[in-house]
């Protein structure tokens, strides 16, 4: 899951005439609202807003007379007050917000989103999203991965290695293909003095290292009864105990820094940006800022001999269930599924739900949406360590900065995050 801090802007577009109105495509009251209000939180020049302004655009083209109030908002506003905001008559009709059952999940259990199964269904959404990513989009009882549709999600993200190819070189070091590999790279850079790879304990990187690790010794049963509730998960056991010994053992090889129990992701970041460490272990969301940051030579490659990866839909375009102009929301949702809109997505570094990698013209963004496309293909999306249960980013968050600073054990850290988990997960099946 990603969490940053954007700052809010506000743009509303111009109103139009009220005539034209017969032009929406929709019914009811839905197409007699004359007015979308549209929320999300992406950048202007991220893949994403640089997309999803394209396709207001063909909305408005589409929908003459129909006014749309566009707000960019910063991601915390609508993490932190959805459903104070969507339940209200102030709220969007269409609304970009975090997938998983915290979240989206969530409202959907509790009545504030709308139900878009038959849209889904009638506009080729279903056709269009592989199973895998389709996941966060159903929810049964605020649980993902079956019942009806609750959100569209129309691009995808997923965490890889980024490697500085400058200092892979200098240090004579190959892009590995087995965690072996991996490993045995990290042991070549730490006997010339150089610590492999950037990390932040303060935030997500942490425990999407020691999810990364674990998924390297899981398969999707164990995904499904971690993220699904399909069966009890011990803590004590194989695949997360290896992955907290693991991270453990990565800490006391000197593979990342002691010190960086304390550092943010944007200082993760940033020490990559500036060429400071040869690899970091994070998200696509990354990519657009590395591509137009970067100076020097870097690529990046899928963490290497797993299967399984940290990954899934990108967050969610839902309609609230108050929503006057539910038609218009669909309306706007099916142009962001339309190929000219995914073309826009990849060609500006994000990775499209439905996009073809050959109309992608740069060399590095087709290999992100192709290692993409071959990890959904593979049904390889194992989604957020995070997600399971509310709150539980801030367990993982203090549980990892304490395996980082070596002031807990493996153990003790996996005993700490199996509490809140179990009590979690056994309040979800009580509602």
């Amino acid at each position: 899951m990603r969490h940053f801090r954007r700052v809010a802007v506000v743009t509303t577009v111009a109103a139009l005439t009220a005539t034209g109105l017969a032009a929406c495509g929709g019914n009811g009251d839905d197409s007699a609202a004359g007015v979308l209000k549209l929320w999300h939180y992406e950048s202007a020049n991220s893949a994403m807003g640089v997309a999803w302004d394209r396709a207001i655009e063909i909305f408005k083209d589409e929908h003459p007379g129909v006014e749309v109030r566009f707000e960019r908002k910063a991601f915390e506003q609508i993490q932190q007050n959805a459903g104070m905001i969507i339940n209200s008559s102030e709220g969007p009709d269409v609304m970009e917000y975090n997938k998983g059952n915290a979240t989206a999940g969530l409202l959907s259990s509790q009545g504030l989103l709308t139900n878009l199964t038959e849209e889904a269904t009638r506009r080729g959404w279903d056709k269009a999203l592989s199973p895998s990513l389709q996941t966060t989009a159903r929810y049964d009882n605020g649980v993902m991965g079956s019942g009806n549709w609750y959100g569209v999600p129309n691009y995808g993200e997923y965490v890889m290695v980024y490697y500085n190819k400058e200092l892979f070189a200098e240090h004579g070091v190959s892009v590995p293909t087995t965690l072996a590999e991996l490993t045995a790279a990290m042991d070549t850079f730490v006997a010339k003095g150089v610590t492999p790879l950037g990390m932040s304990g303060a935030e997500y990187p942490a425990g999407q290292l020691f999810y990364q690790l674990a998924l390297s010794r899981a398969d999707r049963d164990f995904v499904n009864a971690y993220q699904l509730y399909t069966n009890p998960v011990d803590f004590r056991a194989d695949p997360l105990r290896y992955g907290a010994e693991a991270f453990a053992e990565w800490v006391r090889k000197g593979y990342l820094a002691k010190d960086s129990a304390g550092l943010k992701a944007e200082d993760m970041g940033t020490a990559f940006i500036s060429g400071k460490v040869p690899m970091i272990i994070s998200g696509s969301w990354w990519y657009g800022r590395f591509k137009s940051e970067i100076s020097y030579d870097w690529d990046s490659f899928l963490f290497p001999g797993n299967t399984l990866h940290a990954g899934s839909s990108g967050n969610l375009w839902v309609v609230p269930e108050t929503s006057k102009a539910k038609s218009l929301a669909y309306d706007f949702i099916d142009i962001t599924m339309r190929p000219e809109i995914q073309a826009l997505i990849g060609n500006n570094g994000g990775v499209p739900v439905a996009g073809d990698p050959a109309t992608i013209s740069d060399e590095k963004d087709r290999k992100l949406i192709e290692n993409f496309n071959t990890v959904s293909s593979q049904d390889g999306l194992a989604f957020y360590p995070d997600w399971p249960v509310p709150g539980y980013y801030d367990v993982l968050v203090s549980g990892f900065q304490g395996l980082i600073n070596q002031s807990r054990s493996p153990e003790e850290v996996l005993d700490a995050i199996a509490k809140p988990y179990h009590d979690g997960v056994a309040e979800i099946k009580r509602d």
